[in-house]
């Protein structure tokens, strides 16, 4: 196997990055319109907040990660979301998915951000076990309400 190579999304990219976020979608069982997957990736190849980076490996895109920057109430810096992460599942385990949580804390890092965090299901054990290695699990509980959901 060749080198991993861990880069910026760009435009070719669209169709096998498709493939990889498509699979995302279905594990997390969402489903997303065209429009709205076109609009987030042209956001990774536009937008000033958003970022996206893909690894490659053997010319083939095997994960990517999204992640974007934001100001916080808790420090003078910006503070990163790790938003998205995922692995070809013929990858998992070879180290990809820690390659691109270190590229994000790099970029983090050279954007003076204060820190990186990132959500994950509690049944999602096979992340866990990385996550638990590069980063530290924080006591908060995430709540959210859907615009279109009423109200209780």
């Amino acid at each position: 196997m060749n080198e991993l190579i861990i880069r910026p999304l760009e435009r070719a990219d669209k169709s096998a990055w498709l493939v990889l976020w498509q699979a995302y979608l279905a594990f997390y069982e969402q489903a997303l319109s065209d429009d709205v997957i076109e609009g987030v990736f042209e956001r990774f190849l536009g937008d000033e907040f958003h970022d996206a980076l893909v690894a490659e490996q053997d010319g083939k895109l095997v994960g990517f990660v999204h992640f974007l920057k934001h100001a916080s109430t808790w420090s003078l810096n910006p503070t990163c979301y790790l938003e998205d992460l995922f692995v070809d599942g013929a990858q998992r385990g070879s180290g990809v998915g820690r390659a691109l949580i270190e590229a994000v804390y790099a970029a983090a890092g050279e954007s003076g951000c204060s820190n990186v965090y990132w959500h994950t299901h509690d049944h999602n054990k096979v992340a866990r076990k990385l996550y638990d290695r590069v980063g530290i699990l924080s006591n908060f509980v995430r709540y959210e309400k859907r615009k279109w959901e009423e109200s209780v």
